[in-house]
């Protein structure tokens, strides 16, 4: 049956008010125009649905039966249409965030709190993972955003310049270094390094080699997490590599951060997403904010290489 809902509204206002004139008045139509919907509908379901008096409307007894039942149906479904309404408008919503454990433990939580004093209807979930597994958590869809260090390209996945900054060494306070105001990478090097494995060492390697660095890159310990890196540091095992986001954390173990040049290395964070697929408002809303606050932030050392907020677009 071609029933509309334009139909359906038109005869819930005629039995509530039991008359054309006021049903007409409440919807903001002609009465002529109400009395073609009313006939459309009793046309459509092949029966009648409304006694019309000199004086007054009477639903038959398939029209009250009717009225009962899409009274409940027309409250659930401009439920549902308000509540479409209020995501778009940005006042409800759901943004699940996977990330690094680096970043869930820093940067992420000072931006989803301050997202959400802004709005507070909308829920940020985050959803740490290991590195490599960031891209992987966005494209299985468990993620609709995915915020981490730069990957290779992936043809299912756009990934999208969040803010870079630069690697800096991580001591103890009264390491030889600590009262350095800047080391170059060949003074790093006569001490053991502790960094991360996998991209992390592999593309630090090749960037030091293609910057013409005569001594190669060779850590004294490779692990997983850089809880472990800075615990590692605190022990005297050696010094470690970070970038300046994670100063909290560095602070907290006691550790001093020291910036590297000669060559001066960065690292690119991005925000990864589904190709081919638009974002929800809230999501959308969620980028927006954390591009130019990120930016704000002046312990992160970000170059002015950067994408404006209108690039999340």
């Amino acid at each position: 049956m071609n029933v509309t809902l334009r139909q359906l509204r038109a005869f819930m206002a005629l039995a509530r008010t039991g008359s054309f004139t006021l049903a007409a008045e409440a919807l903001y139509i002609t009465q002529s125009a109400l009395s073609g919907l009313i006939k459309e509908l009793e046309q459509t379901l092949e029966v009648r649905l409304v006694d019309r008096s000199t004086r007054r409307v009477y639903l038959t007894p398939i029209g009250e039966s009717l009225h009962s039942q899409l009274d409940t149906v027309l409250h659930d479904l401009d439920m549902v249409l308000r509540r479409v309404n209020d995501q778009r408008a940005l006042n409800t919503g759901v943004v699940r965030v996977a990330t690094t454990q680096l970043l869930a433990s820093t940067l992420v939580p000072e931006l989803m709190a301050a997202f959400q004093r802004e709005y507070p209807s909308i829920q940020v979930k985050l959803m740490d993972a290991p590195t490599d597994a960031v891209m992987a958590r966005v494209f299985a869809g468990e993620a609709e955003l995915g915020i981490g260090p730069e990957r290779l390209p992936n043809s299912d996945i756009t990934s999208t310049p969040l803010f870079d900054g630069p690697f800096m060494a991580v001591c103890l306070p009264d390491h030889p270094f600590a009262k350095r105001r800047q080391l170059r990478w060949t003074d790093l090097m006569r001490f053991p390094i502790i960094a991360l494995h996998g991209q992390f060492t592999e593309r630090l390697a090749r960037d030091l080699r293609a910057a013409d660095m005569k001594t190669g890159f060779a850590p004294a310990a490779e692990v997983a997490y850089m809880g472990t890196v800075l615990s590692m540091v605190r022990a005297g095992l050696g010094v470690g590599l970070c970038i300046p986001y994670a100063a909290s954390l560095v602070e907290g173990y006691g550790l001093k951060l020291i910036p590297l040049a000669s060559p001066e290395v960065r690292r690119s964070f991005d925000v990864f997403t589904r190709k081919g697929r638009s974002l929800s408002p809230a999501a959308q809303s969620f980028l927006d904010f954390i591009g130019p606050r990120i930016r704000a932030l002046p312990h992160l050392g970000i170059s002015r290489q950067h994408l404006e907020p209108e690039a999340f677009s």
